[in-house]
Order: structure tokens, then C-alpha cells, then sequence
């Protein structure tokens, strides 16, 4: 079994294959392996709003295990998002609670973290497993926001007079896959690929220039706005609200780190209210979303990935 230093700053061992959940076994398999329904039922039997795209989107941009028993019923999860060679996330840490008071999670992050060692390591952790990742030497950094809600009436943003919004073309592809890199520090060149695959986006140029985007997607009940990329509140208000405004009447979902930003504001006048929160955590350096530099993301692409 995996072995954790008092504080949390190591993990030692390769956790064991199986795991012993009462009277029966769960053993770690490739998050591949099981079918898209399997974990939907998993996903579902938690409360969260993912469908099977959503779980498909996810195995293709990351990896992980899920725990599995001889039936193959999923009890459990765990995501790693890779971001070049030294830098990942992790997400989609989903137990059962009969998993869980077993110390399931544990075991699950003990493999996730056998396999991402030497990266430095970001997530965003839920209520219920915030201890946890403290206890494996995660540090908090700071809380992000989930709004969602049915989007009702929503406000004219003009674009100012010496700048564009409109669709984001092939073309645009390029800036934004540099103010992606810009923004985050980090190299998130096929993330964003998959994203632009299934999205719809908003581009604000000047000059020629590409200087903010925002995406919007289908997820879970409706549509998931993010990321968004800008270096203002003003840009980033630009290039959101023609999105929020195509949406009039869907389930809408918006992931920010303040409640007190334009964006915000904004999202609260379009019928959207905060429902949960979750920590911004990270392990060995920070997270270099949060700099304070032009540009900045203004809204997450999921938890999962930051």
C-alpha cells in the first residue's frame, strides 16, 4: 500500500493493484478500459451533471484508472491531464461512498500520483476531498466559483470602436493557441485543439490582432463557457456575451475566480447564480494562472484541466 509522510510532501511506493472494499476486491484499471456508460453510472450515483461526451472528452485529452470489480462496475476514478513534460492537472476524482470510507480516494490518488511524478501537479478540489489532497502535500491557492443557472435576459456589450468582435475562424487558431500559452504559462497545445474541435468561439481584434477569445461548448445540462482569455475585464465581457446571449433560455455554466469581477456581475444578471465552490490547489510550485499579467483567464475550461 502507498505510504504518506506526515505534512504531505511525499508519496512513496507504487500502490497495490487491488483493493479491498469489504467482502469483495476493486482493482485498478486504465481509465480506457470501461465502457462510457459505466462511468456515466458512476458520475451519476454522485450528483454530477457529466454525460458521455463529457467523459469521452475527457479521455481523450487525459489519462487515469478507474477502480473496477470482477462485474465491471466502476466504484471510482481518477484524472491526470498532461501539459507538456514537467506540468498536469489532476481531476475526475469520483468515489463511491462505500469506496471512500474505505479510504478508496487515497488509493486512487496514490496511483494518479505514481504516475505523474516529476510534474508539477494543479487541481481543484471539492469539499469532500479538500482534506485529502492537503494530506498529499497540496497547497491551497485560492477558491473558484461555479455559476450556473438558466440564462435569462442578457445585456448589449457594445465593442469598442477601434476593435472587432466576431467568430472565431480557423485562422485565429494560432493567436490562440499563444495567448492560451501566455496566459497560463503552460503548454496546453492539444487541450486546446480538443476544445476548439467541439466549441463555438468569440474573438476580439485589434489591429489585426487577436487579443481576447472565449468558448462555449455543450456540457453536462446545457453549455460550459470557457475558457476565456483576455487582458481586461472589459475584452473578456466582449467576447462572452454574444455566447451567453446565443443561449437565451439554455442551462448555462461558467467557472470564475471571483465573484466580484465584471464577469461575474455579468453572469449573475443573466440568471446564473454560484452553486458550489471549489480550492485551487497545487503541489511543488504554483499555479501560474493567477499572476496578476495580461492576458488572464478569466473562466476555466473545466476543474479538471484549470
Amino acid at each position: 500500500m502507498v505510504s504518506i509522510t506526515t505534512g504531505g510532501d511525499q508519496l512513496s511506493g507504487q500502490p497495490d493493484a487491488t483493493f479491498r472494499l469489504d467482502d469483495f476486491k476493486v482493482t485498478a484499471r486504465d481509465i480506457a478500459e470501461p465502457d462510457l456508460n459505466a462511468l456515466l453510472a458512476l458520475s451519476v450515483s454522485v450528483g454530477w451533471s457529466h454525460r458521455a461526451a463529457d467523459w469521452a472528452f475527457m479521455r481523450s485529452v487525459g489519462r487515469g484508472l478507474v477502480a473496477m470489480d470482477e462485474s465491471g462496475r466502476v466504484h471510482g476514478s481518477v484524472m491526470w491531464f498532461p501539459f507538456g513534460v514537467a506540468r498536469g492537472t489532476i481531476g475526475m476524482l469520483i468515489t463511491t461512498p462505500r469506496l471512500q470510507s474505505n479510504g478508496g480516494g487515497l488509493w486512487l490518488m496514490g496511483h494518479a500520483l505514481a504516475q505523474t511524478q516529476g510534474r508539477m501537479l494543479g487541481l481543484h478540489a471539492t469539499r469532500q476531498s479538500h482534506r485529502l489532497c492537503r494530506s498529499l502535500g497540496f497547497r491551497d491557492e485560492g477558491t473558484v466559483y461555479q455559476y450556473q443557472g438558466h440564462i435569462g435576459a442578457v445585456p448589449y456589450v457594445a465593442a469598442p470602436p477601434e476593435a472587432q468582435v466576431r467568430e472565431l475562424a480557423e485562422t485565429d487558431l494560432p493567436a490562440i493557441r499563444a495567448i492560451d500559452r501566455a496566459a497560463t504559462e503552460w503548454d496546453r497545445g492539444l487541450l486546446i485543439d480538443a476544445l476548439l474541435a467541439q466549441s463555438r468561439g468569440m474573438v476580439l481584434v485589434r489591429g489585426e490582432r487577436v487579443e481576447a477569445y472565449a468558448l462555449m461548448r455543450p456540457f453536462g445540462r446545457g453549455v460550459v463557457f470557457g475558457p476565456i482569455m483576455a487582458d481586461s475585464d472589459d475584452d473578456a465581457l466582449r467576447v462572452l456575451a454574444p455566447l451567453m446571449a446565443a443561449q437565451t433560455g439554455s442551462y448555462g455554466r461558467i467557472d470564475t475566480e471571483s465573484v466580484t469581477s465584471r464577469i461575474a456581475d455579468f453572469a449573475r444578471q443573466c440568471g446564473l447564480e454560484v452553486v458550489e465552490t471549489v480550492t485551487r490547489m497545487s503541489r511543488d510550485e504554483p499555479w501560474p494562472f493567477s499572476t496578476g499579467h495580461a492576458p488572464t483567464q478569466f473562466a476555466l475550461a473545466s476543474h479538471a484541466t484549470g
